[in-house]
């Protein structure tokens, strides 16, 4: 019975600035929201332009403390084509937290401190 992963989830304090991160970092855009009916969580999915799997930002209202992250050892990748001028724009946004240039790879930050890592292609 085949599976296929569908969306992985980051809980975050300001879901507009994650929003906004999302979209200026790496170009994700929403493609679905749920809203409570009381308001106490909304949920957005983020997608890139083919939509094979989407980031699932979870706000909720009555979270005011920062998410335990642990050690900060899970992290989602994204490849790209044009992996020097990815480099260049995060460089320059200041978002860049760790680098592996034996391994080609580097690391970009959200606001709430989830990472990214960006590979070539």
């Amino acid at each position: 019975m085949p599976f296929q992963l569908v969306h992985t989830n980051f809980n975050v304090l300001d879901l507009k600035k994650s929003m906004d991160f999302y979209q200026n970092m790496l170009g994700l855009k929403e493609v679905k929201r749920i809203v409570a009916p009381d308001d106490s969580f909304i949920i957005v999915y983020m997608a890139d332009e083919k939509n094979y799997c989407q980031l699932e930002l979870t706000w909720l209202r009555d979270r005011e403390e920062p998410y335990d992250l642990g050690e900060k050892e899970f992290h989602i990748a994204f490849t790209t084509s044009d992996f020097d001028a990815a480099y260049k724009k995060h460089k320059e946004s200041g978002v860049i937290c760790f680098e592996n240039p034996a391994m080609g790879i580097y690391f970009i930050e959200d606001p709430d401190g989830y990472w990214v890592e960006i590979m070539p292609k």
